[in-house]
């Protein structure tokens, strides 16, 4: 990399003495000379721009003065304090003197001798290395320099220069740092073969030599990791002026950049030259009687060559250095060069850099991708490359005015852009690695365009609101203006940049294999061209992606449709990976939003994995009448299990209705079962098939079913069990415990059902707590009288369901069939026989025939079951009333077991009630004993004994006494009193 940064002039010509020592002020050349002269050049020219009075201009100086022994000796080193006009050199001694009339103010006699010194001009401190001495002084009131600090060093200091608040030193072939309030010395490194030499940078810094090395270090003496500058050669002096730092060498001064890896940037062929050093605007080089001036080429200039010769990044460099009223042409510039080296490093292979600069240059999005011919993207309603295009052109016009060199990038841009579009090209671009820089690319530009879009967005719905409103408000408003209102939402720039954007972040994540981050990019907020992308995800089989495209635009039916697709197409190797469960988890967020799509979705996999579907229409709470009328109409084998499920879950979370339709489907499914085997002949009233086994169970647990309804749809001849949880459903309790001890002919049921009624009435105070165990031993003891009873209460039974006309006609028949269907067994028994179940209780009761009941047969009495329902329940049962119902034959010894613990608690009970009545006598005693105790209270009234409601003495009027015994009272203020109570009760309990 070689450029032109500085054009070489010759400003002073044939001087009569070599120069020694150079300084500028006011645009002036102070002149140090070997004759110990001081002489003064000015400009031939006058300057055009007046703020430029300082500056060193191009062209010859002339001599304006020369004062003849200024010094005694040829000095050796000369500046300029510009904020305090004065010269400061350094001959025998140093001298300051006053600028411009060049009064001496001082000299500094101790510096006698002196060979170096670092003059810092911020703070006003100069600091002077003589002989093994290092002496600090202070310029007090800007006339005199005090002495601060003298130090004592190893040897004699060859260069020095300040670096904050310490000194660094070159002392013999060592690098020293000397801290300035403590003179406390820290070593850094040798500086090799080479005398040292301290360079002070502007950021307070150091470059230290070491042969042909510079090394950057900071303020303490430690390495910077920057890197180092490599010289062609030793040199004897470095000057920074940024961004190079320009160096001496025997036979040519060298310029390099500051910037790692500090290539060369130019040389200029000056031989001999005795000094180089910086003034104001220029780096000046004397070489014997004569003074050049490396004057630096505008950085615009410098700009083009470095951008015309592919060195992208020092003309990134340069560009920071462009003054700040030009920022325009600086972003103009800047952006040039991005795009610049955008192409180069996109032509060469390098993507991801290349990406980096186009997001550095800000073009549009739309330029980028042009780069990429083979995405598809949707057509924009506003060309906004064009727009970018008029951009360029006015930012290539700034760029003319600086350089004509500016024409040549936008003509390279141009060519590019050709060549970008080869078919050769356009395969090379579209590899891996091109498209995972695109796609980085895009997710760093992504934010802020869509961010963008969605306040355009938001900005559209409350102008439409506001619309809306002042339509409402205005109704003869003219329609133009919501004319100019839609046209508005159209032209949207900032959501077709973001639909563009999102399009191509798609198909490059796709392309790259990043399917992960495609599906993330669908399931955000996204602007992506539903058409296209569709289209590009069939074509390649990403139907993962095509179901969440579909999902985000809330595209549902098409998702499911396709998911339905790629399950039942398990023969295909891309379709493998699709499992019903995927429907199930699609539909699951849809059940709250739209219950009927998800109803209408769900066939296929109800018919796969029918649990796990039900589950979810139990999870997410879709309405269970909605889901079982549709399971009714398209899956009815699955109704039950629906309700089933529902049942399982919470027993009162299903309602009545759904309650019934279960009981419903159990009773169709056992009745059909029953009609089967009655056919064959097979029928076995004990027999429980799993259905009736639920049937049976459900009738027991719930209670939201129609009894009455369900007791018509039973046989007459079977299903006896059912028939008796239904007649218990409507308080029949008579017959259905006949039911289970005549025709099921199982006690223990009875028993059960008995156990579960009293349970019921005791955690149900509010219920009528009728003996149910009576009932049950009458029937066990008095088979007749229990027919006869149900005889009479099958009327009132059959009458809740609607009565017809022939209600009457009806309700015998009901009648009839009941008896007969309750007590068809006992048909064998002789009407001639005696009934030895007779009790006490049915002395009167004769049969038609004027005969007592005591001459029927005892075949019917089921004494052993009645025995053993006294001794298990003799707690629940009323002991007078059971013995009634026993026959009385029964012998005292089988009633041991029913009548021993009943005593025994009967015992019981009534010596803890005498325990009870015996001490609340004694506590009734102890409450008449306190009262007589209070009754014998003695007051003493006397003529100073006060009324305490009136204030007035007692005298001789009747007088009350308050419980207390102390508080005395006229009878006739009590007695007003109390009215007074009496009246403001009264009047609030009317209030109230």
């Amino acid at each position: 990399m070689v450029h032109t940064a500085y054009d070489t002039t010759e400003l002073v010509k044939g001087c009569q003495a070599r120069i020694d020592a150079v300084a500028s002020h006011s645009g002036k050349l102070f002149l140090g000379c070997s004759d110990c002269s001081l002489r003064i050049y000015a400009p031939s020219s006058l300057p055009t721009d007046p703020s430029s009075d300082h500056e060193i201009r191009r062209g010859s100086y002339s001599l304006e003065r020369s004062v003849n022994s200024f010094w005694r000796r040829a000095p050796t080193a000369m500046e300029v304090s510009h904020t305090r006009d004065l010269l400061l050199s350094l001959s025998e001694w140093v001298a300051v003197h006053r600028l411009p009339s060049l009064e001496s103010l001082v000299a500094i006699g101790k510096t006698k001798g002196a060979n170096v010194y670092s003059w810092d001009d911020r703070r006003g401190f100069l600091s002077v290395g003589r002989q093994k001495r290092v002496i600090i002084y202070r310029l007090d009131g800007g006339r005199e320099f005090v002495e601060v600090k003298e130090f004592s060093v190893p040897d004699m200091v060859r260069s020095m220069a300040w670096c904050g608040e310490n000194i660094c030193l070159g002392i013999r072939r060592e690098y020293m740092i000397m801290n300035s309030i403590t003179g406390a010395l820290s070593d850094i490194f040798p500086s090799g073969r080479s005398p040292p030499l301290v360079v002070p940078l502007p950021t307070a810094e150091l470059l230290l030599g070491k042969d042909n090395i510079g090394v950057f270090v900071d303020q303490n003496g430690k390495l910077r990791q920057e890197g180092r500058i490599c010289w062609s050669d030793t040199p004897t002096t470095v000057v920074i002026h940024r961004p190079y730092a320009v160096a001496r060498m025997p036979r040519h001064i060298e310029i390099r950049s500051l910037r790692a890896p500090n290539p060369l940037i130019q040389t200029v062929v000056l031989r001999d030259v005795n000094l180089l050093l910086q003034i104001n605007n220029c780096i000046v080089a004397a070489q014997g009687n004569s003074l050049h001036g490396l004057m630096p080429v505008p950085i615009g200039a410098q700009i083009v060559q470095l951008t015309a010769s592919g060195e992208f990044e020092e003309a990134l460099v340069l560009c920071k250095l462009l003054p700040s009223e030009d920022s325009s042409l600086r972003a103009s510039k800047e952006s040039s060069i991005h795009m610049r080296y955008g192409h180069y490093l996109f032509d060469n292979g390098n993507y991801e850099e290349a990406m980096e600069q186009f997001l550095a240059s800000q073009v549009d999005i739309t330029y980028i991708l042009s780069l990429y011919p083979s995405l598809i993207l949707p057509k924009l309603a506003h060309t906004t490359v064009h727009d970018k295009a008029e951009s360029t052109e006015s930012s290539s016009q700034l760029s003319r005015q600086s350089s004509e060199a500016s024409d040549e990038m936008e003509a390279g841009l141009a060519t590019q852009a050709q060549l970008g579009e080869l078919d050769e090209k356009e395969t090379k671009k579209m590899n891996h690695n091109a498209l995972m820089a695109l796609v980085k690319y895009l997710q760093k530009r992504r934010s802020g365009i869509v961010e963008r879009a969605t306040v355009e967005v938001t900005d559209e719905v409350v102008s439409g609101a506001v619309h809306d409103g002042l339509s409402l408000s205005e109704p003869y408003r003219s329609k133009p203006s919501a004319k100019r209102r839609v046209q508005t939402h159209v032209s949207s720039v900032a959501r077709e940049t973001a639909t563009v954007l999102d399009t191509a972040l798609l198909q490059g994540l796709v392309l790259t294999n990043h399917v992960k981050g495609a599906l993330d990019l669908l399931k955000g907020m996204n602007y992506c061209d539903l058409k296209i992308c569709e289209e590009f995800l069939k074509e390649r089989n990403q139907y993962t992606v095509l179901l969440e495209l579909y999902k985000c635009n809330g595209m549902h039916h098409e998702a499911l449709k396709l998911l339905n697709q790629l399950v039942e197409e398990t023969n295909n190797e891309l379709t493998k990976k699709f499992k019903p469960s995927m429907i199930l988890d699609y539909l699951k967020p849809l059940c709250r939003s739209d219950p009927m799509l998800v109803l209408e979705s769900s066939l296929y996999v109800l018919e796969r994995c029918p649990t796990e579907t039900i589950e979810l229409f139990l999870s997410e709470n879709v309405p269970a009448d909605l889901v079982n009328s549709y399971l009714k109409q398209y899956a009815p084998n699955l109704q039950s299990t629906y309700l089933e499920l529902m049942l399982s879950m919470s027993e009162t979370g299903i309602n009545p209705n759904l309650q019934n339709e279960l009981v419903q489907l159990y009773l169709s499914e056992v009745l059909d079962w029953y009609n089967g085997l009655k056919e064959e002949q097979k029928w076995d009233e004990k027999e429980l098939s799993p259905t009736r086994k639920k049937l049976i169970s459900t009738l027991e647990v719930i209670s939201g079913y129609n009894a009455e309804n369900l007791l018509k749809r039973l046989p007459n001849d079977a299903l006896f069990e059912e028939r008796a949880i239904l007649l218990g459903k409507i308080n029949q309790h008579h017959l259905a415990l006949s039911l289970y001890v005549h025709k099921l002919k199982s006690p223990e049921k009875a028993v059960g059902y008995c156990d579960r009624l009293y349970d019921e009435c005791l955690n149900q105070p509010a219920k009528p707590n009728s003996n149910i165990y009576l009932t049950l031993l009458q029937i066990y003891l008095n088979p007749r009288k229990t027919a006869r009873e149900a005889q009479r209460k099958v009327a009132p039974v059959s009458q809740m369901a609607p009565k017809p006309a022939n209600s009457k006609l009806r309700v015998s028949r009901l009648s009839k069939k009941v008896v007969e269907i309750e007590f068809a067994e006992e048909a064998r028994f002789s009407a001639s026989g005696t009934d030895s179940g007779r009790s006490d209780g049915d002395m009167d009761e004769l049969s038609e025939d004027g005969q007592s009941q005591d001459q029927e047969g005892s075949k019917g009495i089921m004494l052993n079951e009645a025995l053993d329902l006294l001794s298990k329940r003799w707690d629940r049962i009323n002991g007078a009333q059971a013995l009634k119902l026993l026959p009385r034959d029964t012998k005292l010894q089988n009633l041991l077991s029913f009548l021993e613990p009943l005593l025994k608690n009967s015992s019981e009970h009534r010596r803890n009630y005498l325990v009870i009545k015996n001490l609340n006598s004694s506590e009734n005693l102890q409450v008449k004993e306190e009262l007589y105790k209070h009754r014998k209270a003695v007051v003493k009234i006397d003529a100073d004994s006060m009324c305490s409601l009136c204030h007035k003495r007692m005298g001789n009027s009747a007088f009350a006494i308050y419980p207390n015994g102390k508080t005395l009272v006229h009878f006739v203020c009590y007695r007003d009193s109390q009215r007074i109570k009496s009246g403001r009760s009264g009047s609030q309990s009317r209030r109230l």
